[in-house]
């Protein structure tokens, strides 16, 4: 096989032509007005709509939290989960 025998499996694709006139004269396959039809559109997605309108309430993540928690150590904590135990064993019965 020599370099000018080969040929491609797949010949190069040109683009579709948008906007040109000619025979696609007139809107050139963009539909009629609106904000579609016109150069470089940009449409607002939805969901940034909807997180807009969501409240923010700012610092009420996890870590707030934790200040509200009480800290059991020692023997109340062991106490606390024997409590929880019970409770567990009468709800069951």
């Amino acid at each position: 096989m020599q370099f000018h025998n080969i040929k491609r499996v797949h010949p190069n694709k040109k683009g579709k032509l948008v906007g040109r006139g000619g025979k696609r004269g007139k809107t050139s396959g963009r539909g009629t007005k609106g904000q579609n039809a016109r150069a470089g559109r940009k449409k607002r997605p939805e969901l940034r709509d909807f997180i807009k309108r969501v409240p923010k309430l700012r610092g009420r993540g996890k870590s707030s939290l934790k200040s509200f928690q009480p800290k059991l150590k020692g023997q109340a904590l062991q106490a606390h989960l024997a409590k929880k135990k019970v409770a567990a064993k009468a709800s069951k019965e």
